[in-house]
């Protein structure tokens, strides 16, 4: 990790947050996060009739006396969690150009800067997948050192502006994604929800993933300012979209009323679908500090 990401101190802050998913999920390691398999080496779960033939070791003896019935223990194993980082990186995400201030994709992956370095004290796996148009990378969930290493080292590339990869096809790449990854992973999504679909089809991808079992938290990154207040000055102006390049003239003050009407209800819907599907949506608004929205929601979740 380079010195320009371990001098921001707000990454420093999540240091001591355990990260507890809110599902049961696979790991590789004991850890701190719930385990749907079962062992006898940890936390008490529940009691189970005795199958003939099998070992006694577990039986407990207690209720055997009570009850004359052979039950045996179970245990609940604490695995570390498996969380896979997905970033949006499509040209919107560059947005806004030309200001002497963060855009969205430097808080994006700042935000992600600052979830690896905690997960990494907690020795929980985490992955990095980037998507545009198609998958553009591809680090499966992992504690290797060199693999960690790869995914800093793309995080510090867009951060620098440095890499730059077309339009986006979101939906479609999170349905490969779904099939992709080991059921029960944590999905940390990071994108402007700006894709070239409808919303429709976005919430669908992100139904098939809860339907392969992952937890998934979306933040929602946006620029409160332009893409949601509209506040651009009160003359002709030309437009231009970042991922088709495609320029249209607008008097800002005529479209506005109906731009944020449409925003509107393209957020509600996909609110509510999130909602119904379990998944937490933050909204992540880059003229607030990426450390003011991300360690309030992370300390919340960490008490639960």
């Amino acid at each position: 990790m380079s010195q320009y990401l371990r001098s921001l101190k707000e990454v420093r802050q999540f240091d001591n947050l355990e990260f507890l998913a809110k599902q049961v999920v696979e790991g590789f390691m004991v850890g701190l996060h719930k385990s749907p398999f079962h062992g006898y080496s940890v936390e008490f779960a529940e009691h189970r009739l005795y199958n003939p033939g099998e070992s006694i070791k577990h039986l407990d003896w207690k209720v055997f006396a009570r009850t004359d019935r052979m039950y045996v223990k179970r245990y609940e194993e604490e695995t570390n969690l498996r969380c896979q980082l997905v970033l949006d990186v499509s040209n919107s995400m560059f947005f806004p150009k030309g200001e002497h201030r963060t855009n969205k994709m430097h808080f994006s992956a700042v935000s992600a800067a600052a979830l690896m370095e905690m997960m990494q004290k907690q020795r929980d796996a985490v992955g990095l997948t980037l998507l545009a148009d198609n998958i553009e990378e591809w680090i499966p969930a992992t504690s290797n050192r060199a693999n960690i290493a790869r995914i800093y080292h793309n995080l510090e590339q867009l951060i620098q502006g440095e890499s730059e990869y077309g339009g986006t096809k979101l939906s479609s790449n999170l349905h490969v994604l779904a099939e992709q990854l080991p059921n029960r992973s944590l999905i940390v999504l990071l994108t402007d929800g700006l894709a070239e679909e409808n919303s429709e089809e976005l919430i669908e991808a992100l139904r098939h993933l809860t339907f392969k079992k992952h937890e998934v938290i979306l933040y929602h990154i946006m620029d409160s300012e332009y893409e949601m207040n509209f506040k651009f000055p009160n003359r002709p102006l030309r437009m231009i979209d970042m991922e088709t390049g495609q320029m249209v003239k607008v008097q800002p003050h005529a479209i506005k009323e109906e731009y944020q009407k449409m925003m509107e209800t393209k957020f509600k819907a996909l609110d509510l679908a999130c909602r119904k599907l379990k998944i937490d949506r933050v909204e992540a608004d880059i003229r607030r500090e990426f450390g003011q929205i991300l360690f309030p929601y992370l300390k919340k979740r960490s008490k639960k």
